[in-house]
């Protein structure tokens, strides 16, 4: 028990120095577990193998590497060798199928086929009969596998083969470097999606910018902030990638690699801080647009000191009266406040 405690152990150290890339002290670990004496049953409950295994994956020490890859090794060998229980499982479930193959051919006895269908006279019709038939279902038991057999080959010979190589397994290969991946399939490929995006043009070898650290740092503004790959995260990295790619709107791209806009800004930013020169002043015309049409609205009412604002208690106000209800009823009365904003009606 206490070396499934240390093999425990050493599993959790190795699972976070592969998740904080620090691989410090790694060679000193794989040393120690090569002095263990290794089962089957320590293997499949610690899980240690998977853990060397994610550090032969992002290990850049070629000594760590081939440490790892003996190890992996000699416990391949426990599992194969003849003594293991997923072995001898095999064999037991093989000899039961050739067992039940024997028995069944065993069984199967067409005595009826066997028996001479042609009796002497001294027999009865009856018996005669039942003979005959006897040995016609024999001929046709008998007839029938062969027909499904080549019913069966020529379905086999139609059917066409799909084909199952490496390539059509095989998932896409990864552009970063190892320095930049993080461990976790998502987040490693939105960093690549964010350098692809800042490489959008040739340009960016202009600025001599390393643009996977930059797409990298972006990321991992993003993730601290948000501290999980949700699709709040997701939604996130998306607008960072459509603005940087916009072909409208290449100031923002051209910044973000000059430094103007550091990463952490990049990755606070609204969709309308983003947004072109062209687009922002669009929106300030309309802005500015129901600015007057507002103030229009506020000017067209009537100017009095007879009614109070309820929030700054002044009796700067202008009111108007419509008739909202029926025409026996009084008119409603819509007041707005000069100096706070506050509106209010009453009948």
């Amino acid at each position: 028990m206490d070396q499934e405690k240390e093999l425990l152990k050493i599993t959790k150290k190795l699972k976070k120095m592969v998740a904080r890339r620090n691989m410090g002290g790694t060679l000193d670990l794989l040393k120690k577990l090569g002095s263990y004496q290794m089962s089957i049953r320590l293997l499949q409950t610690t899980k240690i193998g998977v853990a060397v295994n994610g550090v032969r994956k992002h290990c850049s020490d070629k000594e760590v590497v081939a440490m790892a890859k003996v190890l992996i090794k000699n416990w391949k060998q426990l599992l194969d060798c003849p003594g293991s229980p997923k072995k001898g499982k095999a064999k037991e479930r093989r000899k039961v199928k050739k067992k039940v193959k024997v028995l069944d051919c065993s069984a199967w006895k067409p005595e009826a086929a066997l028996s001479s269908p042609r009796r002497k006279g001294r027999e009865e019709p009856k018996k005669r009969k039942e003979s005959v038939d006897s040995k016609s279902s024999a001929t046709s038991s008998l007839k029938r596998p062969s027909t499904k057999r080549s019913n069966s080959s020529k379905s086999k010979a139609k059917t066409p083969k799909t084909p199952s190589g490496p390539s059509m397994l095989a998932p896409s290969p990864c552009l970063l470097s190892p320095r930049y991946l993080t461990g976790d399939c998502i987040r490693d490929k939105c960093v690549e999606m964010l350098s692809v995006a800042l490489k959008a043009e040739d340009d960016y070898k202009d600025y001599g910018v390393n643009c996977d650290k930059m797409a990298s740092e972006i990321e991992d503004h993003i993730y601290r902030e948000l501290k999980s790959t949700d699709m709040k995260y997701r939604n996130r990295v998306r607008s960072r990638i459509s603005n940087l790619k916009d072909p409208k709107n290449p100031g923002l791209r051209r910044n973000v690699l000059s430094g103007a806009i550091s990463t952490g800004l990049i990755a606070k930013m609204m969709a309308e801080e983003m947004a072109s020169d062209e687009l922002k002043e669009l929106r300030n015309a309309m802005t500015q647009e129901a600015i007057r049409e507002h103030q229009m609205a506020k000017t067209s009412g009537t100017n009095t000191d007879l009614l109070q604002c309820s929030k700054c208690k002044k009796k700067n106000c202008t009111y108007n009266q419509v008739q909202t209800l029926s025409a026996d009823e009084p008119m409603t009365t819509f007041v707005l406040c000069n100096e706070c904003g506050h509106r209010w009606k009453f009948y």
